[in-house]
């Protein structure tokens, strides 16, 4: 146990690195193509990648405040008391990157820009919410990743409508 906890920790310290945070929302982007395509693969592997991305930067030799409480705020929901809200809120992550896949896989262009972008607004209330001031932090990665991601799926759509035609 000692192990998994000093992982944890090794990990926790190497998602203070914002370039992490920028990172994440693009791994969107191939799980969308994947679910496109119906590539399961692609998709376990994307999502693989998605979840260990947080420790891929190195531990940041000074870290905002802000950066600092809202990974606060995200250990002691972690590790606080699981209550039912608690599990139904936490389920979102998962039924949203479902929807997300369900309607890329079924070719589904404009709920998949819905979904992505029900992600995004979602991931920045929570955050603004449950962070105190401190989720902040979240607003600026979390919008870059989604005007990105949007532009992306737009020259995407664009292009493989154009091949059709």
């Amino acid at each position: 146990m000692d192990v998994l906890n000093e992982f944890f920790t090794w990990s926790f310290e190497r998602h203070h690195n914002v370039l992490s945070w920028y990172i994440r929302p693009l791994f969107l982007l191939p799980f969308c193509y994947f679910a496109y395509k119906r590539n399961i693969i692609g998709i376990i592997v994307t999502l693989i990648a998605l979840f260990t991305s947080m420790f891929w930067f190195s531990k940041p030799s000074t870290v905002d405040p802000k950066v600092e409480g809202f990974l606060a705020m995200e250990m002691d929901y972690l590790y606080g008391e699981w209550s039912l809200i608690k599990i139904l809120l936490s389920s979102m992550v998962p039924l949203t990157m479902f929807a997300l896949a369900y309607a890329f896989w079924r070719h589904s262009w404009k709920y998949g820009i819905l979904v992505i972008n029900l992600i995004a607004i979602l991931k920045v209330q929570w955050s603004l919410y449950a962070g105190d001031g401190s989720g902040e932090s979240v607003v600026l990665p979390a919008l870059i990743g989604l005007v990105f991601c949007n532009l992306v799926i737009w020259i995407a759509y664009k292009v493989i409508k154009k091949k059709s035609t």
